[in-house]
């Protein structure tokens, strides 16, 4: 059991890592290439961000444990909404007025739809990956189409050199080549090792504690896929910018039910266990629809708001062991 442990922090922690380098190096490329900041944001920063919880689903549908993809997907939204905006809040109340997130809401909102119906329709196969890939096509598309008309909007009195600064995350587009092919490479070989890893301990762990790939997923696997946003969100909370939190959750949870089970979807067949059917999937929409009242009345998060969110994390993942050993 400790070397379980061991190999899943050593997956994690090589996750990280390696997912930090391929955006940087990709990013860095795509610059080099010309490809605008805006896109460079938009699509290659927001796959690259999502690398990590990608190759764990996809390893774990290669290794056999397709419900442990799925139970990443899951449990990892839920984190996102509880854990990831419930711990910073209890830091620094986050207010929802400052930045405009309904329309990004109600997209995630339709793919939380999307997705629990592609879940009761059976297995998910390649037909229905095929299908949230094609939703997420269009959320990509429109998000593009509307940047583009934004900045057109504000005119050509701003320097492009600090929008993108702003855009893509300090990365410098002057990188030389070698260390972009350096970064790349790093991060291509170690995102599917450290995913390999983590899979692998997480499996022997569930076998060993007599609880299912799904659960073991819905805990262990999407809380530790979920620490980079959290680690972000708690240190922008100390830094009193707790409501940049908010949008990256809204982002990172569309991105999780389209693009992680849409690609992982490809490479086998994913089956809904009866759980998830019946109590996983819809604590994964009541936690969404639980931000309604803050994203549209422009309430703030407080710190009364954190604490009861993150209790109910902690809840949930108690019932989730309990249920899952018994």
């Amino acid at each position: 059991m400790i070397w379980d442990f061991g190999e899943i922090i050593a997956g994690l922690v090589l996750l990280v890592v390696a997912g930090d380098l391929l955006v940087k190096g990709a990013v860095a490329m795509s610059l080099r290439l010309g490809i605008p900041a805006l896109i460079v944001g938009l699509t290659v920063v927001a796959f690259g961000t999502s690398a990590p919880e990608l190759m764990v689903s996809v390893a774990a549908v290669l290794d056999k444990a397709p419900s442990m993809a799925l139970g990443n997907v899951v449990g990892s939204n839920i984190a996102n909404i509880l854990l990831v905006l419930g711990l910073p809040a209890i830091i620094s109340a986050i207010r929802t007025d400052l930045h405009d997130t309904r329309e990004s809401f109600v997209l995630m909102m339709g793919a939380t739809v999307l997705f629990i119906l592609v879940c009761f329709m059976g297995p998910i196969g390649w037909a229905q990956a095929l299908l949230l890939l094609f939703a997420l096509g269009i959320i990509l598309f429109r998000q593009i189409r509307e940047a583009r008309a934004h900045r057109a909007n504000r005119g050509a009195g701003s320097d492009p050199e600090t929008e993108a600064d702003e855009e893509v995350e300090s990365v410098d587009p002057n990188m030389p080549l070698w260390r972009i092919g350096l970064y790349v490479l790093a991060g291509l070989i170690g995102l599917p090792l450290g995913a390999s890893w983590l899979v692998s301990g997480a499996s022997e762990i569930a076998s060993a504690m007599g609880v299912s790939d799904a659960v073991i997923g819905l805990t262990l696997v999407a809380l530790g896929t979920s620490l980079p946003e959290l680690a972000t969100s708690i240190t922008a909370a100390l830094k009193g910018r707790s409501d940049l939190a908010l949008g990256n959750v809204v982002g990172s949870n569309i991105f999780n039910l389209l693009c992680i089970i849409g690609v992982a979807g490809l490479f086998g067949d994913i089956p809904v266990p009866s759980q998830m059917l019946h109590v996983d999937l819809w604590v994964m929409a009541a936690a969404s629809i639980a931000l309604a009242p803050f994203i549209f009345g422009n309430r703030v998060i407080t710190r009364g708001i954190g604490i009861a969110f993150t209790a109910a994390y902690l809840a949930y993942m108690v019932a989730l062991f309990i249920g899952g050993s018994a």
